[in-house]
């Protein structure tokens, strides 16, 4: 009797530690244990930078510091976030995650920022309760004319739902606000081009951003190459892949490049009716005559292939942020203006007014 006593209290004390975990022992369900962990709830954030030409995730390659606000259902900032180990963010599987209480919150990210290079600051850094409406962003004074260090832009609503037992996964979008520009001048008759023979300049006024990364109003600004030189067609180790090759004459070209801000639709200035629009100006050292004296974002988009016809222009603009352009020269060293070279695809203007 007593032997089968035992054996049916085992098996109540058992049966009752088996049970404890879904009788309260978790503190997700509302039960209270000091020494139990709470219930993860906020959010985990994964940041994707496939907005560009090859439709592919880049963040992981071109994003080196990232900077989140996080603000509430009001519009005002609550928390702030930073990662600056590019190793980490190198990381296909990171992830930020964020302790927030139930409820809805817009999120903006910004790549690039907090890099010692960064070429844009805040204006001025959100503080705790700043409203979201007022977010700036402006290029520095002193990056016009060198090579932009990248920055990326993005934003994404979500919703901590009541009652969570773990952390809500979200996906933030991103875009890069950056351009490089190289400019290329070849003369029609082969003869080298001397790059001290010209000035290059690019004049635009896309350096203040609002929160929405929308282009607020800026002064024009003459933005000069970070870099110039020439260059040499055919400069190559001929025996470097064990093959015979034919000797031919190299051609020299002058080159110059622009480290550029978002690139936006020209709109019309309401107070004027004009279009602003950067323009790229190249003029002769010697006399200061205009070579080259055109609205860039207009040809920028005769880049634009059929291949993307259903793309639209601001989408094209942003989504690309490599540019080329190689003008053409005759023998008074003037630009050939129904002939232009745009990222490898060879342009014929009838309109060279555009």
């Amino acid at each position: 009797m007593n032997i089968f006593r035992r054996k049916i209290s085992k098996a109540i004390i058992g049966a009752a530690l088996m049970a404890a975990p879904m009788a309260g022992l978790s503190s997700c369900d509302g039960a209270i244990y000091d020494n139990l962990a709470p219930c993860p709830e906020g959010l985990k954030l994964r940041f994707v930078y496939d907005y560009n030409m090859e439709f592919a995730n880049a963040f992981h390659s071109q994003v080196h510091c990232l900077t989140l606000f996080v603000y509430d259902e009001q519009g005002r900032c609550m928390a702030q976030r930073t990662e600056n180990a590019a190793d980490v963010l190198s990381d296909e599987n990171y992830r930020m995650t964020l302790d927030l209480p139930a409820g809805k919150y817009t999120c903006v990210a910004y790549g690039g920022m907090e890099c010692a290079e960064s070429s844009f600051s805040f204006k001025p850094a959100p503080e705790k309760g700043a409203l979201l409406t007022d977010l700036r962003v402006e290029m520095k004074p002193d990056a016009p004319g060198t090579d932009l260090h990248q920055m990326f832009y993005g934003s994404t609503t979500v919703e901590v739902p009541n009652g969570a037992t773990d952390y809500t996964e979200a996906t933030l979008p991103m875009m890069k606000d950056t351009n490089n520009l190289r400019i290329l001048l070849q003369h029609l008759s082969g003869k080298p081009v001397n790059v001290d023979d010209f000035k290059f300049t690019v004049t635009e006024n896309n350096t203040l951003f609002n929160y929405d990364n929308a282009l607020l109003p800026a002064p024009m600004i003459d933005f000069d190459p970070w870099v110039t030189g020439q260059i040499t067609t055919g400069e190559y180790d001929p025996d470097s892949d064990g093959g015979d090759h034919q000797s031919e004459p190299g051609v020299t070209l002058a080159y110059a490049e622009f480290g550029l801000s978002r690139l936006v639709v020209p709109q019309k200035d309401p107070s004027t009716g004009l279009r602003v629009s950067p323009r790229l100006i190249i003029t002769r050292a010697a006399d200061g005559a205009k070579v080259v004296d055109i609205p860039l974002i207009d040809y920028l988009l005769l880049l634009k292939s059929d291949r993307y016809k259903s793309m639209g222009a601001q989408e094209f603009l942003d989504r690309e942020s490599r540019w080329s352009m190689i003008f053409f020269l005759d023998k008074a060293n003037h630009w050939v203006s129904t002939h232009i070279v745009i990222n490898d695809w060879v342009v014929r203007i009838n309109n060279a007014e555009l």
